[in-house]
């Protein structure tokens, strides 16, 4: 994992030009927010104590970049990369965290066509993987493959409804994939999320699992996009497949939920058109030299993404400290990993790469839920420490 959290493979394409938010352990004072550039990483607390309150500023960009000269370097950006490897945690330097803390953790599902497929086949499998690729054939021959056309909550997506209603192949992924609701559910809890060196937890009663590489929002109290990062949105295909009541214990387990290495702001460099144009790539190294490659590219995507926003905030539901919104994934990996016809799942000590140029990269090794690093420091843990420092 050394090689991959370098500064050429972390940092975005434009680095210099990027305003990159992101939070590091500094042993004694806890989590401090920071500015990242590829010289160093500053201390942003003057500006903000915490991420979520650093996104309610108005004119965001022009906020930081204004403060950015005065503010304390805290170590050397390729030495806190290195230092943010799970293993190698030296007390003496900062190391980073997921960039996100009191905002809570949502995600949108189901919003491609590839991986609404998928979510009706593991449905109809019930969970078991030696069913999948049967199911798979069978689904395709009634849906077939390419429902790109259809707009969520259209006449059009209505009529369709209809008729695979009568084929008796309607499903409750297909309700929120092209009806006029979109799934929008809780992945985390705030200060749950796990930054990019550390490990990723899979529940340890998974066999049919995945990573999902998503762009993800940083939405604040007013529902503006502030900014964006990169997330893995562990999965378990067995446990949701059995069924859809079992989402909360398929998504949200110890160190389930990755997210890195920085929140890039927008601005004029950095629009959400660009954000719009994201092609993510993602690759999964094993441990017995097995290497699987796939991506996610954000021009397919269903429903737009400040739509998805839209149905996550308003009248209805309000977030004080923001929120982290993923934008799920078209990224359903069937390539045979244990046998012909298994399909894709993780082994313990998996590499998973997320990668998008104007992202830089998070990197993240799997382990089981009860093996990765407890998580212990929550809402009452930051606020203690915001005190100690006088920064509340």
């Amino acid at each position: 994992m050394k090689n991959l959290l370098s500064l050429s493979a972390t940092l975005p394409v434009d680095a210099p030009d990027a305003l990159l938010i992101g939070r590091v352990w500094v042993e004694g004072s806890g989590p401090v927010l920071a500015l990242v550039t590829p010289g160093g990483v500053f201390d942003l607390s003057s500006l903000a104590p915490t991420a979520s309150q650093l996104l309610e500023l108005p004119d965001l960009a022009r906020a930081v970049r204004a403060a950015a000269p005065s503010l304390p370097r805290l170590a050397g950006t390729a030495e806190v990369l290195a230092n943010s490897h799970a293993d190698a945690h030296d007390p003496q330097l900062p190391w980073l965290l997921a960039p996100c803390d009191l905002q809570a953790i949502k995600a949108a599902g189901v919003t491609f066509v590839a991986s609404m497929l998928e979510r009706v086949i593991e449905e109809q499998a019930g969970g078991d993987a030696s069913k999948a690729e049967s199911v798979r054939r069978a689904v395709v021959s009634v849906m077939g493959e390419n429902l790109s056309s259809i707009k969520p909550g259209s006449p059009e997506a209505a009529q369709l409804k209809e008729v695979l209603i009568v084929q008796g192949v309607w499903s409750q992924y297909l309700e929120v994939g092209i009806g006029p609701d979109a799934e929008i559910f809780t992945k985390s809890q705030p200060m749950s999320a796990v930054g990019t060196g550390a490990e990723v937890g899979l529940h340890p009663h998974s066999h049919w699992n995945n990573p999902e590489p998503e762009i993800v929002l940083a939405v604040n109290s007013r529902g503006e996009v502030q900014g964006v990062a990169l997330g893995n949105d562990v999965n378990l295909r067995d446990f949701e497949g059995r069924s859809a009541l079992l989402l909360g214990k398929a998504k949200d387990n110890n160190a389930s939920c990755a997210i890195g290495p920085f929140i890039r702001l927008l601005d004029e460099r950095f629009t959400m058109d660009d954000v719009r144009r994201s092609e993510l790539a993602m690759t999964v190294t094993g441990p017995e030299g097995f290497e699987m490659k796939g991506g996610s590219s954000l021009s397919l995507i269903s429903r737009d993404p400040l739509d998805l926003v839209a149905q996550a905030i308003g009248a209805n539901h309000q977030y004080p400290d923001g929120f982290m919104l993923f934008l799920g994934t078209m990224f359903a990996p069937t390539q045979d990993r244990h046998g012909p016809g298994q399909g894709f799942t993780h082994v313990v000590g998996d590499l998973v790469t997320v990668a998008t140029p104007q992202l830089g990269s998070l990197v993240n090794r799997v382990t089981t839920s009860d093996k990765a690093a407890p998580w212990t420091f929550g809402v009452t843990a930051l606020m203690q420490s915001l005190a100690r420092r006088g920064l509340l």
